[in-house]
């Protein structure tokens, strides 16, 4: 490596690392449309139609398509091609969805970690895939996707245990097991639900999120719910458990599981400070354990309070959604080079410990959809945001 490379590659790091924001937070399309450009070239870097699972920003290196997440992309970019009349989204979304048909393990399943990391599919990954298909299905009518998401949709449901809990087939990446944000992998199969009336799916779904509410102390916290440490969840998995009970409760007409969501919710915006940087990490009393912010679980708690509000008209989730909105602008580049013009970090500061270091896609897509949610609930009427399609 040259010196002139290497004081390059230092020059980027600091650039990109540097974690004040350059500007006062802008309208949320301004927003909203560099994310989508960033997501857009997330794709274009593989070559493939999948995503790169992230940036590495100290290398300036792009990591393999992520099966997992390019699924829940899928629903996003179409969200934002009806707003926008952007149909190089459509397509985008369609070779994606068109992509995890190629890759579609021969069980049904999705492939564990990034393109190339394993052999074997895993129950999470699964569930996030589908929600693509489903909503390519929506969007195209094309046969193919129904069929993908059927067939995936029967992995789970024949490999759940009779309680309603996944124990076989976790992912390899975290070793763990047990996860009680599988509620989201379960909402997926209401998904499939929707777009075939085969009542199998649906209560499938219900017997997990009833699974893990077996799981939740008195106080809604749920156990056996982090990628790591059990004993003090990511607010990233915090949120994907509360989607999941709240959506399927939703489907189900099952008002107790969305009780259970809010309470997790209600937890969420107590602990919410003005400024909306919320802290990353939670304890079983609701406390926070670190001062970090995981900018991923900022966004979907963004989301999840956005729907309380639909489903109770409560203005308040509406205003948290719009508080923790306004600390994750902060943090989002405006300008600077492509690769990091628009991203999400991982974290913030950018070192601490959540995807350290990086610009995960999951973090861009569920702040578009958190943008995408704010403006609807704030009644912009250059948005619209179709409940029925919530993935």
């Amino acid at each position: 490596m040259t010196q002139l490379s290497s004081l390059a590659i230092k020059w980027r790091t600091l650039m990109e690392s540097f974690d004040v924001g350059l500007s006062a937070p802008q309208d949320n399309r301004v927003h909203l449309d560099a994310a989508i450009r960033w997501l857009k070239l997330a794709q274009d870097v593989t070559g493939n139609g999948g995503v790169a699972q992230t940036r590495l920003i100290k290398s300036g290196r792009w990591a393999p398509s992520y099966p997992e997440t390019t699924g829940y992309i899928i629903p996003t970019l179409y969200r934002y091609a009806a707003l926008a009349g952007d149909d190089d989204c459509r397509a985008r979304a369609r070779r994606m969805a068109d992509w995890e048909i190629d890759i579609q393990h021969p069980t049904g399943g999705v492939l564990a970690g990034a393109l190339g990391d394993s052999d074997q599919p895993t129950i999470f990954n699964t569930g996030q895939v589908i929600f693509g298909w489903v909503r390519a299905f929506e969007e195209e009518g094309d046969e193919r996707y129904r069929a993908a998401a059927i067939r995936a949709s029967d992995w789970l449901c024949d490999v759940m245990d009779p309680d309603g809990c996944w124990r076989q087939w976790g992912s390899p990446m975290t070793g763990k097991q047990i996860n009680t944000y599988n509620t989201r992998t379960a909402w997926s199969l209401a998904r499939t639900f929707d777009i075939t009336g085969e009542r199998r799916y649906l209560d499938a779904a219900v017997r997990n999120a009833e699974w893990a509410l077996t799981q939740a102390r008195a106080n809604g916290f749920l156990d056996n719910n982090c990628l790591q440490d059990n004993a003090q969840p990511f607010t990233h998995t915090i949120a994907y458990a509360m989607r999941g009970l709240l959506e399927i409760g939703a489907a189900a007409g099952r008002d107790d599981l969305i009780a259970a969501a809010r309470k997790i919710g209600d937890a969420m915006i107590a602990a919410l400070p003005a400024d909306g940087r919320l802290p990353g990490r939670f304890d079983n009393e609701w406390h926070p354990t670190v001062k970090w912010s995981c900018l991923t679980g900022d966004c979907q708690l963004g989301i999840n309070w956005g729907r309380l509000f639909q489903l109770s008209g409560e203005t308040h989730y509406r205003d948290a959604t719009t508080r923790i909105l306004g600390f994750v602008k902060r943090t989002q580049r405006l300008d600077g080079p492509p690769e990091s013009l628009g991203a999400i970090k991982g974290a913030h500061p950018v070192n601490c410990n959540y995807h350290p270091w990086q610009y995960p896609n999951w973090a861009t897509k569920f702040y578009a959809d958190a943008l995408m949610m704010d403006e609807a609930n704030t009644a912009d009427s250059s948005i619209v945001y179709v409940i029925k399609k919530k993935a």
